[in-house]
């Protein structure tokens, strides 16, 4: 009959996106929740390393000496600077650019990998060595825990880029870019405290 309304069905999700974005999508809490835990992992660290300068009398114990400054400072100005790049990258992904998210996910890689040789240099000279003293271990288990990190986003990095030159680029691969770029900052943000807190603190007491 004319002048009917159509029949809406109840239930009916056909007018829905097809993929989500951001806080919409589950990965994203899914990530969000992750750096929740990694970063109580990195407070409670650093709140280890806190309670044994409290109860020295000399930190670092008069038996040790100041961890170096030059790797470890030019391996923090990379890391700050690689926030320039990353940044790019998550606004290509949010412009849904394939020829971005592909060249600046394969810089990432590349410049992930450098940060890890930077690493290595610097973890060749850190002093003392980790069975030494209280004072060792806690700088190593600082070291240890932000150096995975590390290695854990420069290799979903690495997978990301690869995938991206193999397949085609869809909304799911630039919202794992996202929330990859996401990581990356936080990475980044985790590293400044422990840099103060090795390299820094012990000079200012």
């Amino acid at each position: 009959m004319s002048g009917e309304r159509p029949v809406r069905i109840v239930g009916d999700l056909s007018d829905l996106p097809e993929m989500a974005e951001g806080p919409a999508h589950l990965v994203w809490w899914g990530n969000v929740g992750f750096m929740v835990i990694e970063g109580t992992a990195f407070l409670l660290a650093a709140g280890a390393y806190l309670y044994l300068r409290s109860e020295s009398s000399a930190w670092p114990p008069a038996a040790d000496r100041l961890p170096g400054l030059l790797w470890s400072t030019v391996f923090t100005i990379g890391l700050v600077a690689s926030e320039l790049p990353n940044l790019w990258v998550f606004r290509k992904a949010r412009a849904k650019s394939e020829g971005g998210v592909r060249a600046g996910t394969l810089a990432m890689a590349l410049i992930g990998a450098l940060l890890l040789v930077m690493r290595g240099f610097e973890i060749n000279v850190l002093s003392p060595p980790w069975y030494h003293d209280a004072y060792g271990s806690v700088v190593w288990m600082l070291m240890a825990l932000h150096t995975s990190h590390l290695v854990t986003d420069l290799g979903e990095t690495a997978v990301q880029s690869l995938w991206l030159y193999t397949h085609e680029v869809g909304d799911a691969q630039f919202a794992d870019i996202e929330d990859n770029s996401n990581y990356w900052s936080f990475v980044v943000l985790a590293w400044l405290p422990i840099y103060f807190l090795i390299y820094w603190l012990p000079r200012l007491a």
